[in-house]
């Protein structure tokens, strides 16, 4: 016999073949029914500790995987899913980890019977196709400009979540949010920059009802001297620069030799003419308002409340530009360089406000405003994080719709037609992937039956029932009232999905499911690789004299 040779070092743990299929799956399988309860109107929520103590209570499948801490390389995988689902697309991140879940599950039969993985990922890619060409199939458009249908589809979306019991509110809001900051860049396309323009400021105090979506901006700033500055502005011209309103400092320390007492005093007239200056330059403008991102002294707020302008200090970057966007002003870097177009008129109203024990300044009824700030407010401030994670949900959603105006049915039934439709045609399936394929149509299934488990009925009835009315791929419409476990039709309960974000759940849950097959070795336990030459097996540490506190290893440039 010859000796055992070592080629991985002991420390590594290496599994292989079939053990690492039955691991991810296992693994993937568990996330998924972490989730699983969380999909639906009928919804559970889940309530998670976060490392400082915090509480998240919420039912937004990628809001909790987030919180988690995995140990399992395939459950991490599974994670990175809903997040790619909740960036690209804002919805659907549940569905995705339910569906990827189940196409591992179905594939487990398959692996024990020692198919090859890529015989599976090949079924299932066409299975992908297919699923796609059906969802064209059964798509249709919409008119973004009926906001009947928008606030159907939008509260469809949002139906699942925890503020759907507040009726249109949310809705309303994410609509009027998304179409205000819509940007039209031709040929029939919407850009809607949700990130950028639309500011959600949570307050808390007051009532859900009295959330609302501002025709303009708000910050939360005072004017920079509350008594001599007005505080309400009807339709004010507002200037924005991003530069300090003050005498400008030395880098560090800067010494003045002054020689006779006199010189003090030129300096401190210098200071005080260069802030004049600069003061001029603005009220040349006629001005009401000026906001500046950076510092303003005292001398300059004297001058500028002389002439009875209002003013603002020390206001973000992001809030700068949304307020530019709304009022239709230019940011100015040097106030010398001001001129008439900069000068913002846009603006109906500018007015500071106590909310709570804060004080907000709104700058609102602009005309035509492509920056809006959408103010909730709430009892708490759980209650609040998570109506602001169903609005992000709600705009991501109305956002889809304006760039890609197309519907599919929700409540299951596009899976289940998905799914009929598979399964007629894995017949023509030639080979081994035929299998496979009617597995994966099987597995669209788990969305149409998890919602029926959901909300507490007979699931082996009501899918039969179902997969009775879908059987020949026809009433495409027909799925489960999410509310009542009640089998309807969706077009009458106005049940519906944006075609995108059904299209991206298919797609990332199906290339997931292949990835995760297509891994036969998992290696672990590799640490990480040590600076050449800092030595093998454990050193002393080593300890600095003076004499070689100039040795260069110290200071690695």
């Amino acid at each position: 016999m010859h000796a055992p040779v070592l080629v991985l070092k002991d420390s590594l743990k290496r599994e292989s073949g079939t053990k690492v299929h039955h691991a991810n799956i296992q693994a993937s399988k568990a996330v998924a029914d972490i989730i699983r309860t969380t999909l639906g109107p009928r919804s559970m929520l889940k309530m998670l500790l976060d490392a400082s103590g915090g509480i998240v209570v919420t039912n937004d499948g990628n809001a909790i995987l987030r919180e988690l801490d995995l140990a399992h390389p395939a459950a991490k995988s599974m994670i990175e899913l809903s997040r790619t689902q909740d960036e690209e697309v804002g919805d659907g991140t549940t569905s995705v980890i339910v569906l990827a879940g189940e196409m591992l599950h179905v594939a487990e039969a398959f692996i024990e019977k020692n198919y090859h993985p890529t015989v599976i990922c090949r079924a299932y890619n066409k299975a992908l196709e297919d699923a796609i060409a059906v969802l064209d199939k059964i798509a249709m458009s919409i008119d973004v400009k009926d906001r009947a249908t928008m606030l159907g589809l939008v509260k469809s979306c949002i139906g699942t979540k925890f503020t759907s019991q507040f009726g249109d509110l949310i809705a309303d809001l994410a609509i009027d949010a998304t179409q205000t900051v819509g940007v039209d860049l031709g040929q029939g396309l919407r850009e809607v920059d949700i990130k950028k323009y639309i500011k959600v400021e949570k307050v808390p105090g007051g009532q859900l009802e009295d959330s609302k979506v501002l025709k303009g901006v708000m910050i939360n700033k005072d004017v920079v001297a509350p008594g001599k500055m007005k505080r309400k502005i009807v339709n004010p011209r507002i200037i924005l620069l991003d530069c300090p309103l003050e005498y400008k400092k030395g880098e560090n320390q800067t010494n003045a030799e002054l020689v006779k007492e006199e010189d003090w005093e030129v300096l401190l007239k210098m200071e005080e003419e260069y802030i004049e200056s600069l003061c001029l330059q603005i009220l040349k403008f006629k001005p009401d308002l000026v906001v500046t991102e950076k510092g303003l002294s005292d001398l300059a707020c004297h001058y500028l409340s002389k002439a009875g302008v209002s003013a603002i200090r020390r206001v973000r970057k992001t809030d700068n530009n949304r307020i530019a966007k709304a009022s239709g002003a230019v940011i100015v870097n040097r106030p010398d360089e001001l001129q008439e177009s900069d000068v913002g008129t846009g603006a109906g109203l500018f007015e500071v406000k106590k909310i709570g024990d804060e004080f907000f300044a709104f700058i609102v009824d602009c005309k035509d405003p492509k920056a809006c700030t959408v103010l909730l407010r709430g009892a708490s401030k759980d209650l609040l994080n998570e109506v602001e994670r169903n609005l992000q949900d709600a705009m991501s959603v109305a956002r889809n719709i304006i760039k890609n105006p197309k519907l599919v049915p929700g409540g299951g039934a596009t899976e289940l037609t998905v799914s009929a439709t598979l399964k007629q045609k894995s017949s023509s399936v030639e080979g081994i992937e035929k299998w496979p394929y009617e597995a994966a149509a099987l597995a669209f299934e788990a969305i149409p039956r998890t919602l029926a488990q959901n909300c507490g009925v007979n699931v082996i009835r009501t899918m039969t029932a179902l997969q009775g009315k879908h059987a020949n791929g026809e009433n495409a419409w027909i799925g489960i009232d999410g509310n009542t476990g009640a089998i309807a039709d969706m077009k009458e309960r106005k049940i519906w999905d944006a075609y995108n974000v059904k299209a991206q759940t298919f797609k990332t849950a199906i290339e997931a499911a292949c990835m995760l097959l297509r891994i036969d070795d998992i290696v672990s336990g590799i640490k990480k690789k040590q600076a050449p030459g800092a030595g093998q097996g454990p050193t002393k540490p080593k300890v600095e004299t003076e004499a070689d506190a100039d040795g260069e290893q110290i200071l690695p440039d």
